[in-house]
C-alpha cells in the first residue's frame, strides 16, 4: 500500500483529526490519528494488518503483544493474520505495564510488539522490557502509524504503514496553548496531572 492510500483510509473513516490534542505521551499536537475509527471496520483492519504482515515478511512469531487500550485490536488482528496468539499488556495498580487476565509468555517465545500509533514509543518500550524480562524474544516492533517513535527501536526489525511528521509540543512550549486553546485528550490512558 502506498502512503496516500493509507492516509486516504484514515481520512475516509474520519480518523485524521485536526485541532489541539493532548497525546498519551503528554505532548500536545494539532493532529491526532484515531485508529479506533479505522479498526471499527474489521475488513479495513484486516487489510491493514495483512499489509503490515507483508512488511514483516520472514519474521516468525509465536505471539503479538500490544498495549491496552489502543493496541488490543491491532495485536489481535495482526496475530490472526500471521497465525499467532494475540495478547495485550495493561497497566497494573502501580502504573506498570504487565500481562494480566491469565496471559503469559514462555521463555524463548518469539514476540512481535504492535501499537496503533507510536509517538515516543514509551508504551512499546515498556512492553519490550517486560517481554525480555519473561525470557521471550522481541523479533519485531510494528505499528500502523509512526509519529517518530519507531526510531527508538532502530536496532530491531520494524514495520509501519504510515509515517507522519505532525509537530508535537511540550505543554509549556505549546503555541496552541499560548494562543488560548485548551487541548482535548481523545486517547484512553490517564496522563498524570490531567
Amino acid at each position: 500500500m502506498e502512503r496516500e492510500e493509507v492516509l486516504g483510509i484514515f481520512r475516509e473513516c474520519g480518523a485524521l483529526l485536526e485541532g489541539h490534542f493532548l497525546l498519551t505521551s503528554g505532548l500536545h499536537s494539532d493532529h491526532y490519528l484515531q485508529c479506533a475509527l479505522v479498526c471499527q471496520y474489521p475488513s479495513l483492519c484486516e487489510r491493514l494488518c495483512k499489509e503490515l504482515a507483508r512488511n514483516l515478511a520472514g519474521v516468525k512469531a509465536d505471539a503479538v503483544v500490544g498495549p491496552a487500550l489502543g493496541g488490543i485490536v491491532l495485536a489481535y488482528e495482526l496475530a490472526r493474520v500471521i497465525g499467532a496468539r494475540g495478547l495485550f499488556m495493561e497497566r497494573d495498580d502501580t502504573g506498570r505495564m504487565t500481562l494480566r487476565r491469565g496471559f503469559h509468555l514462555d521463555p524463548g517465545e518469539r514476540i512481535i510488539v504492535a501499537e496503533d500509533v507510536m509517538t515516543t514509543g514509551g508504551s512499546v518500550g515498556e512492553i519490550v522490557a517486560q517481554v525480555e524480562a519473561a525470557g521471550a524474544e522481541v523479533v519485531a516492533v510494528a505499528c500502523l502509524v509512526d509519529r517518530g517513535g519507531m526510531k527508538r527501536f532502530s536496532d530491531r526489525r520494524c514495520a509501519s504503514l504510515l509515517a507522519v511528521e505532525f509537530p508535537t509540543y511540550e505543554p509549556d512550549a505549546c503555541p496552541l496553548c499560548r494562543a488560548g486553546s485548551r487541548p482535548i485528550k481523545p486517547g484512553s490512558r490517564k496522563i498524570p496531572g490531567t
